[in-house]
């Protein structure tokens, strides 16, 4: 085990998982706390700059995403995120079992990341999608779903790099839930710096007189005011 696999299975092992776990069935999305140190972010912020960790670069203008830019890391993954990706998996596979379950359908999630990822690399996905994500001022992300196949892991993080109200302003993590025959709600998420959203890819099971059903979510970020925001995205499938 790696000097990071402790300091951040440690934390992730540490989170408030009953809450986590109520908060998801609830609304779709937990917040975490701070589970990555100031250090641990400024230094996922510098590796931006360093083209090698990074397997390619999308720039949102050029594809109607929005406006900024990420780049998605390269095998190997820093050993951080690769920690991170590793050690919360296993929580929230327990949830996706869960959910599927209420939904009524036949996947089951493997226990471990190197589980679903052996999956994942069998459906012909092998191209590793934890991102980093860079925005300025006047910088926004629309509203959209991270599906990079047929198989897909039903939750995902991201995990603030910046300081609010220091290092940018605006730029406020945004979730739209569409019900069937209703119209969207839209909620703004704060976070601090180090703090991790989870949320729902795709879809959440949400209870009815008929049993479940699925309500679709979609994430984005609001615009940037001011300064710099850096953001860590870690989606648990590969892409293909």
């Amino acid at each position: 085990m790696t000097r990071h696999d402790q300091s951040v299975g440690k934390r992730v092992a540490d989170l408030d998982w009953a809450r986590i776990n109520g908060d998801l069935d609830a609304r779709g999305y937990a917040t975490t706390g701070a589970i990555l140190t100031a250090r641990e972010c400024q230094s996922l912020r510098a590796s931006y700059g360093q083209p090698e960790r990074f397997r390619s670069r999308v720039v949102m203008a050029r594809h109607g995403f929005g406006s900024g830019e990420y780049q998605y890391f390269s095998q190997p993954l820093p050993a951080l995120v690769a920690a991170l990706r590793r050690v919360a998996y296993p929580p929230l596979a327990a949830v996706a079992n869960r959910w599927t379950g209420k939904l009524r359908h036949t996947t089951e999630y493997p226990e471990t990341l190197d589980g679903f990822l052996a999956d994942c690399h069998a459906a012909g996905q092998e191209r590793p999608t934890p991102l980093l994500l860079k925005y300025e001022a006047g910088d926004y992300n629309r509203l959209h779903q991270d599906l990079y196949g047929e198989l897909f892991f039903p939750l995902q993080m991201a995990v603030l790099l910046s300081r609010p109200t220091e290092d940018f302003t605006g730029g406020e993590f945004l979730l739209v839930e569409q019900r069937p025959r209703q119209q969207s709600r839209g909620e703004v998420v704060p976070l601090g710096l180090g703090e991790a959203i989870i949320f729902a890819v795709n879809y959440r099971p949400v209870q009815s007189a008929r049993g479940y059903y699925r309500a679709t979510m979609r994430h984005g970020v609001s615009t940037i005011r001011s300064g710099q925001r850096f953001c860590l995205g870690v989606i648990f499938h590969d892409a293909s």
